[in-house]
Order: structure tokens, then sequence, then C-alpha cells
């Protein structure tokens, strides 16, 4: 760590000014520690002590960003919009959207003491502590889904209706802007995707858009999730769309964001998808079964995502050193998800 008086700037936050904002806005007293978290591949993060504060802070990177992305402003929203509810979330304090204080918007938030893990595997945990961890992720997420937008403030969160075609043309645009070569996989999915698209059912529900292991932050000893992290690409959406995207590990390889893939995560006590989604299935509103486009949609999605990470590796501005290695996955993700649709992999399930 490195305390506000050692220096002007602590990878990249300018430490002073950070010490007076917090003076002006939380009361308290003790010298200001700073601890970059990394691993993320958005928006930059802090551990921030202050005396007897543990505080978290996550900003927009430097340099050019592209619209809408890195929305710090929207994860505050829907941090606050939850606390309350039976959806776990850290505790949402303070945001600043003034670029004059740290360069861009920031907030501020309670850190929660417990487990994070990278890996879908859950290194170091009991294969009996591992079900039902998994199964607490099917069971959150079922529960996020069952709230309803307009009774936490959330009404106008995101447009309702006609979310996947939506959601194609916002992740085609993003690729189609894309400074990097053409991924022929990906150009299929362009083309796949709206072509084999259910038709709209009405379903509305929060998206996370990001909901996997790696958001998740569990009990320090128990196998249950206390807090939902990393909101930034949360919505108004079809609760589909955050079930086929959190099923990714079992399509996916270890070096490949940390899947399944090749490994012996039944003999670890992981459930198989059957489970897990008839653990979803069972705490969720009525909802359509999940489908191949699903699967497919969210490998898309993910694979725009790491288009992005090599974008930004490219110009500097990616908020982890890792991004130059992880762009590559655009690549894979799409292969992965051709590579589904050619097989016609994965059947429609229904819930119980």
């Amino acid at each position: 760590m490195s305390g506000a008086g050692e220096g002007r700037n602590h990878g990249g936050l300018d430490t002073a000014a950070l010490a007076g904002w917090l003076a002006a806005h939380l009361p308290g007293e003790g010298a200001l520690t700073l601890r970059r978290i990394g691993g993320g591949q958005s928006n930059p993060t802090w551990f921030v002590d202050r005396g007897a504060d543990r505080l978290v802070l996550r900003k927009k990177p430097d340099g050019p960003i592209l619209p809408g992305a890195h929305a710090v402003e929207r994860e505050f929203r829907v941090l606050r919009a939850l606390q309350g509810t039976d959806v776990p979330v850290p505790e949402a304090l303070f945001l600043e959207e003034d670029d004059a204080i740290l360069g861009t918007p920031f907030y501020i938030m309670r850190r929660l003491e417990g487990r994070v893990f990278a890996d879908a595997a859950l290194p170091g945990v009991a294969p009996e502590a591992r079900h039902e961890m998994y199964l607490d992720l099917a069971r959150v997420l079922a529960r996020l889904h069952a709230l309803r937008p307009d009774e936490i403030g959330l009404a106008d969160y995101g447009r309702p209706g006609n979310y996947f075609a939506r959601q194609i043309a916002r992740w085609t645009r993003q690729y189609e802007g894309s400074t990097g070569p053409r991924i022929d996989a990906l150009d299929r999915l362009v083309g796949w995707l709206p072509e084999n698209m259910p038709e709209d059912d009405g379903a509305i529900s929060i998206a996370h858009g990001d909901f996997r292991i790696g958001n998740m932050m569990f009990h320090p000893t128990e196998p249950r999730i206390i807090g939902v992290l990393d909101w930034e690409l949360s919505t108004l959406g079809h609760p589909l769309a955050d079930l086929g995207f959190c099923m990714l590990p079992w399509f996916s390889a270890p070096d490949e964001y940390g899947g399944l893939v090749g490994t012996d995560w039944r003999g670890a006590g992981i459930p198989d998808t059957e489970r897990f989604l008839a653990e979803y299935y069972a705490h969720a509103r009525p909802t359509a079964p999940i489908g191949l486009f699903h699967l497919a949609f969210a490998l898309f999605r993910f694979s725009v995502i790491f288009v992005g990470i090599a974008d930004r590796a490219r110009s500097g501005s990616a908020a982890s050193q890792e991004a130059a290695t992880l762009g590559p996955l655009a690549e894979r993700f799409a292969r992965r998800a051709v590579d589904l649709i050619e097989q016609d992999a994965f059947p429609s399930r229904t819930g119980p």
C-alpha cells in the first residue's frame, strides 16, 4: 500500500485530491492508503482505507472509450436500487461525476470481506461446498430476475422489449467500430444470430450483463454469495441473456477466462448444466426454455467484449496489463459459438 503523503499519484489516482474529496463527503480520520485491485478488464478499481473506513473506489478508465461503455454512473444507480432487496450487493455510498477530481467519474462503496474466484473451478474449495456455491449462483440470478424493476425505481433503466434484437445490433456496431482485424467466426455470428432469434416473449428483468463466478463475492467460510459485483453492463433485459452467459464455464476451457472444459469438474463437485438450470427455474418467475440461441448470443457478446479489450490494449488505455494477452480470446469465444451451432450441441432445455 501507499500512503497519500508518499506522492500525489498512485496508480493513476491523485491521492491528495481523493483525500480532500473523502474528507468533504465522509466524516472520519486517519491516513489514506490505496491498493489497486488486479484482474479487472473494465473499470479500474482500488481498495481505499482511511482510519476505520474500508472502502472500494471504481472509476472510468482514462483515455478514449466507446460511447456508453464503462458506465460507473449506472453501476452506482443499480447498486443503490438493489440495497434492501434479497439480491446481495455492496453498499454504494457516493457517486462523483465531476472529471476534475480524479480525471474521470467514480463512485465509492463499502468493502465486503469475502472470497472472489477468478477461476470457475473454485480452487481450494471442498466438493460439497463447490456444489452449493454453484446452486447459490443459480438462486441469486433467479432472485435478481424475479425483481420488478418498477418497484425498486428502475423502470427507466433500459428500453423494454426486443432486447435481443437491440443487443445484437449494439454489439455488432461495437465490433464493426473496432480498430482490430476482422474475425471470420464473429462475422458468421453477426449473420446467424438475427436469423435464429426467438420471437420476443416480452420478458423483462434486471439483467446484470456479466453474471459469472468471477463477479461474485462469497462468504469467507460459507458456500453462499454475499455480494454481486461489477454492474457496469446492467440494464433492463431478457433473463435468458444472463442465464446463457452464466453457463459459459461449461462451454469454455480454463485458458478461456477460467472455464471448465477439459477438467474433472464433475468429480470436483460442480453440478452439471441440467442441475444448475433446474435450480434456476425452481426459483425464477415463469421463464421460457433456454436454447442454443441464448448460448451463442452469450459467446458472441463476450467475444465482442474481448475485441474491445484488445482495442484498449492497442491504445494503451486498458485497465489490466493482461489485456494484450486476453484480446485473442475474442476469436476463441466466437469459434466456440460457431462450433456449437454447427454441432447443434445445446438443444433447448426446460425448467422443472
